[in-house]
């Protein structure tokens, strides 16, 4: 068995370019922007360093969300890794990516951060299963990582 899951949260590094197949199905292709949070072995400080990831989305979705995203919004991803090879120019080139299932967007339109309270984010399509009850009891310092 394997899985193939990916979740990310990070900013578009790019304005999202939409784009259709031949037979007309709409492909929004934009990049997102991850920190990774290293410790500087020379100063002893914690750094954050972009990881680059390129995300791919399909259908009716992806036309419907192109109208909310522009460089520098806040999302958060659930998708799926894809591998691509292809050739250009006699060279081969690969890349991975994901394939967007589910977009939430993390910062409002005008560009400042969603209201935490916000009892129903906005996301491209509704879930599947309704979400889980969040038990009060559980803190933080009982979650053993």
């Amino acid at each position: 068995m394997s899985i193939n899951r990916v979740a990310i949260s990070g900013n578009l590094t790019r304005d999202p370019e939409l784009r259709s197949t031949a037979s007309g199905l709409p492909v929004l292709g934009f990049g997102v922007a991850v920190n990774d949070r290293r410790k500087n072995q020379q100063t002893g400080e914690w750094e954050d360093y972009p990881n680059f990831v390129d995300c791919t989305m399909f259908g009716t979705r992806a036309e419907a969300v192109s109208r909310f995203l522009s460089k520098g919004s806040k999302v958060a991803i659930e998708g799926k890794l894809r591998w691509s090879q292809w050739e250009r120019d006699g060279q081969k080139r690969s890349k991975i990516e994901v394939i967007v299932d589910e977009l939430e967007f993390m910062s409002s339109r005008d560009g400042g951060s969603a209201p935490r309270s916000s009892a129903a984010p906005m996301q491209a399509a509704p879930t599947s299963a309704p979400a889980p009850a969040v038990n009060a009891s559980v803190y933080d310092e009982d979650i053993p990582f």
